[in-house]
């Protein structure tokens, strides 16, 4: 999507003012918080988001039963806080106040599909009919969206408006356009939702499972036409091989559509379903990158076509993997997710969290639902199936998120209402709208939460609960390449857009340096034990551009020199070159003063964007009511010492993971300060009582 909805939510503009028009104001139900159940899972906002329409049949859209229950089930996009704390639903982009109809629509497949899949867990976990059949009508209204016939029969139509009408094309345009005309995220979502719909509804009610089965063949027959017509075949991003039978290139939109295939063939969907399934999750096992100490730390990356980038919003490549290991008896793509799951999230807990994007400095700091439950429910799934203990606290730590553990130091989930607020800047500014993409996907985050197992104190050391917003952090920081010293030919160059086409200048500028230019940095000094750096380079395909080398004053034969020009061929990406994080061998003093100067530069001037720095072992301390926890995070190939000391009452338990996620100890002190020797990219998890009240 041109202008992806997320990061409008995240930014607190979802919708111009004048789009308002006409939107009724109402009110979520507001059940008593948790309704002394002990579940967090609330389905009032998301309920009060639902509504039905009556469109007409037409040709190539139809649905299941339609002329028999012409009422089919929907769901508002947008829904904007008013001042006395209710909420307006209201759709996309402006209204037509003689129409009605909004440049957009009103409802949209995407968040339809998604909704549906939190009824149906909702049902399946908890019996409730009410769900049920919220969940049957959602499906009706998503399957009415699917073309059914010509050249794109099996793609899925994105927005429909409150009348019924489908919008083709909207404003601003959609990839693709028409939005049926090609695979897209709302298709893979398409096949998420039905998968897990014919997993739940096929002996509760065969007929309309058989329905789901033949629109859910339709889509994969789309699929197979438009997307897996390329299985097996390579494409070029900056000089590294990538598959080419990715839905939109994207290993997060195809992670949806294995969700529900997953659930499909667990269900008996065949050998077909099960091809396909297989075949996706190959493309997506194949775009996991770097490893430990090297950007981006074991991730699996969301695109084919950017390999200087990732994002938390989607990001769930390790849970799509993880169920389809076990569906398919495939034990190499549970290691994949598990590196991702154990490697990466202890680097993005320590720098502050599920950021929108990284890109690949962490350019984009806000953060939004899409992206927590993503990366808490691939936690969690990959640690039910990866024998991997260390992933729970990390889940507890993610999730916390929702209840106070992030940059405005409020929780953004109620389980009175069930509202999930629409995203956290970094500034702390809380945006209070909420919408169905975030409400949705708390939702998921809450249901996976009241579904962990007593088994192995499972539930207690993966609950957030007792976990504030308090604590400290000390982990990722960005140098600014223009922000440094430059000497000689070296100098800061401001483009028109700090956007490349696939990855992001971080701060908007970048230092351009010819022979000789030189940059320098003072290392942060308040932090303790020695620091880790990677610049971020801009590498091209040009064997003779040139390099630079880095040091510190009086290093000596301790200089790492950086080629530039090692990134391959342009291929499928957007631009030329590849931002890339290069990790620098040793360690430096805090203080230090960091060089970087340019040698043997050919035609063009060598591009420096930042300097990614942390501590050798990073931390992410949390003060709750309840008690206090600690993540530290070795992140260097060696053993490093460090010291954490947490508020609170009684002995501290401390617990050591290897880069698995594989418990190595654990033990108790006396507290409150714990002294550890974290193994090499292993991580610790610290835990503490909160003080009695008096």
């Amino acid at each position: 999507m041109s202008v992806p909805r997320r990061r409008l939510l995240a930014l607190g503009a979802a919708v111009p003012a004048s789009s308002l028009l006409g939107a009724a104001p109402a009110r979520a139900a507001s059940p008593a918080a948790r309704g002394g159940t002990g579940r967090l899972t609330n389905l009032a906002h998301l309920r009060f988001l639902g509504d039905t329409v009556e469109p007409e049949p037409l040709p190539g859209h139809d649905t299941y039963r339609l002329r028999e229950e012409p009422r089919l089930g929907t769901l508002w996009t947008y829904a904007e806080r008013q001042d006395d704390g209710s909420y307006k639903r209201i759709g996309g982009g402006r209204l037509d106040p003689e129409t009605g109809h909004y440049e957009q629509g009103a409802f949209n497949a995407d968040d339809i599909a998604r909704a549906a899949v939190v009824h149906l867990r909702h049902w399946v976990s908890t019996g409730s009919g009410r769900s049920r059949d919220s969940a049957r009508q959602l499906l009706r209204g998503l399957c009415y969206l699917q073309t059914t016939d010509g050249p794109h029969a099996g793609n899925v139509v994105l927005w429909q408006q409150a009348d019924g009408t489908l919008t083709r094309s909207a404003y601003p345009p959609e990839k693709p356009d028409p939005s049926d005309s090609g695979p897209s995220y709302w298709l893979a979502r398409f096949v998420w939702a039905l998968g897990e719909g014919f997993e739940a509804c096929r002996r509760t009610d065969p007929a309309f499972a058989a329905f789901l089965r033949d629109r859910l063949d339709m889509a994969l027959t789309a699929l197979e036409r438009d997307v897996l017509s390329r299985y097996g075949t390579w494409e070029t991003a900056d000089g590294r091989r990538v598959p080419a039978w990715l839905i939109t290139h994207g290993a997060d939109a195809s992670s949806e559509a294995v969700l529900g295939l997953a659930a499909y063939v667990r269900a008996g969907g065949g050998t077909r379903a099960r091809r396909v399934m297989a075949q996706l999750a190959e493309g997506i096992a194949a775009l996991a990158s770097g490893g430990p100490g090297r950007w981006p730390y074991g991730a699996v990356l969301p695109s084919a076509a950017a390999v200087s980038q990732w994002h938390a919003w989607g990001a769930q490549m390790p849970t799509a993997l993880a169920t389809a290991a076990s569906v398919l008896s495939r034990p190499g793509l549970l290691r994949t997710a598990l590196a991702d799951t154990a490697g990466f999230t202890p680097e993005l807990l320590t720098a502050g969290g599920c950021d929108n994007g990284w890109l690949p400095a962490p350019v984009d700091r806000n953060q939004i639902a899409y992206g927590v439950d993503s990366r808490l429910r691939a936690l969690l799934t990959v640690a039910e199936n990866g024998g991997a203990p260390g992933l729970y606290p990390l889940a507890a730590l993610t999730a916390a998120w929702y209840f106070g553990a992030n940059a405005a130091g409020e929780a953004v989930y109620d389980p009175g209402t069930g509202i999930t607020f629409d995203g956290v800047g970094p500034d702390g500014k809380i945006n209070r709208n909420s919408g169905a993409e975030s409400t949705i996907h708390g939702l998921l985050s809450m249901l996976a939460l009241d579904s962990l197992s007593d088994r192995g104190g499972v539930r207690s050391v993966a609950s957030p609960l007792g976990l504030g917003g308090t604590g400290e952090r000390d982990g990722l920081r960005v140098l600014e390449a223009e922000k440094g010293e430059l000497t000689g030919a070296a100098e800061s160059v401001s483009p028109d857009s700090p956007w490349t086409g696939e990855s992001q200048y971080s701060g908007g500028a970048y230092a351009a340096l010819r022979e000789g230019g030189g940059i320098s940095w003072t290392l942060p000094d308040d932090t303790e034990g020695p620091l880790l750096a990677s610049p971020v380079v801009n590498l091209v395909p040009d064997t003779e551009a040139g390099a630079t080398r880095w040091g510190v004053r009086g290093s000596g034969p301790r200089v790492t020199r950086v080629d530039h020009g090692t990134a391959g061929d342009q291929g499928i990406t957007a631009a030329p070159g590849a931002l890339t994080p290069v990790a620098l061998p040793e360690t430096f003093a805090p203080g230090a003063r960091l060089r970087a100067r340019a040698e043997a530069v050919g035609e063009h001037p060598l591009r420096v964007d930042a300097v990614l720095v942390r501590p050798a072992v990073a931390r992410r301390v949390l003060h709750g009511p309840e008690r206090s926890i600690a993540l530290l995070h070795n992140g260097d190939g060696q053993a490093h010492t460090a010291e954490v000391t947490l508020p609170g009452q009684g002995s501290v338990t401390v617990e050591l993971y290897d880069v698995r996620a594989r418990l190595r100890s654990r033990h108790t002190l006396p507290g409150p300060e714990a002294q550890l020797t974290l193994p090499a990219h292993g991580f610790a998890v610290v835990r503490r009582k909160a003080a009695r009240r008096t």
